[in-house]
């Protein structure tokens, strides 16, 4: 029968796409859908029978003196390593692109600069936390160019432990960044610059008003990406200090693992867990519109 045929073909995509849906469903509405509904609850999973709360888990966390450092610390490490990601990313990427290097040099600057990257966090926490040592490296350069006057223990100090963590963060990701750069950096014709120089514009113009424009995509996409990735950061914090010492390198992802599995308030944990999705969202729908915009 023709009716039957023309519904049976309008069904076929979805029986494709019906996996898929049911992966998703699974795998990512359920955990939210789950955690959602634990933020309304008091004494969840540990108890039987929780009870319903309502906004009160929200408003405890909202008036968590920790909380409210865990969101300062957070905004510091993610706006220092995106900011640092860019500006280091685009300086190397520019240096391998410069045609003063030639291809052995080239060559070799590039298997450095990226060999950040190739090492997992764990590896990343393990050599850092030596190399920061009070009797590690770091101290005993700083204390040969007489910029530090006695050991300092940089990932145990209240004042300079979440600039550690940051330098650490920083270390490890730039490459990324250097990479996606120079991949744009090559994608751009050298046309323009020959018109920039037939112009009579210096290499600073030509920086400003040639290169930037040009790489405004990729920017734009890997800073809100970095934004995303590093407020999730948990395992490279949790390795080298655990939030610690008194709070001061405290993150989000940190203070949420804290409620649930060392206090075992699984009820103000998802109702923080909620709070960070919502925020990460923003980010999320910033990106997709930037997305859609190019």
């Amino acid at each position: 029968m023709p009716w039957a045929r023309r519904v049976s073909r309008q069904l076929v995509p979805w029986g494709y796409l019906t996996p898929t849906i049911v992966l998703l469903i699974v795998l990512m509405v359920v955990p939210i859908v789950m955690v959602i509904s634990y933020s309304f609850k008091d004494n969840v999973i540990v108890e039987r029978n929780p009870v319903l709360v309502g906004f009160a888990n929200y408003t405890q966390i909202l008036t968590d003196p920790n909380f409210r450092t865990a969101i300062k610390n957070t905004a510091i490490f993610i706006l220092g390593s995106m900011g640092a990601h860019l500006v280091l990313g685009l300086a190397f990427a520019m240096m391998l692109n410069s045609p003063l290097l030639g291809p052995l040099t080239r060559s070799v600057f590039r298997v450095l600069y990226i060999l950040p990257w190739l090492f997992t966090i764990a590896v990343v926490a393990v050599l850092w936390r030596l190399m920061l040592d009070p009797a590690g490296v770091v101290n005993y350069v700083l204390e040969q160019l007489h910029l530090i006057d006695g050991q300092v223990d940089w990932l145990a100090g209240p004042t300079t432990a979440l600039w550690a963590v940051l330098f650490i963060n920083i270390w490890s990701g730039y490459p990324f960044f250097m990479i996606s750069i120079l991949a744009g950096l090559q994608g751009i014709p050298t046309d323009l610059y020959e018109a920039a120089a037939v112009d009579g514009a210096g290499p600073w113009h030509t920086f400003w008003n040639v290169t930037i424009p040009q790489l405004r995509p990729i920017l734009v996409s890997m800073a809100v990406l970095d934004l995303i990735w590093t407020s999730q950061q948990f395992a490279l914090i949790w390795m080298t200090t655990g939030g610690g010492p008194l709070n001061s390198t405290e993150m989000l992802s940190t203070y949420v693992y804290k409620q649930a599995f060392s206090s075992y308030e699984f009820g103000l944990a998802s109702a923080a867990a909620v709070i960070v999705l919502l925020l990460t969202m923003l980010l999320a729908i910033f990106y997709v519109r930037q997305q859609r915009e190019r």
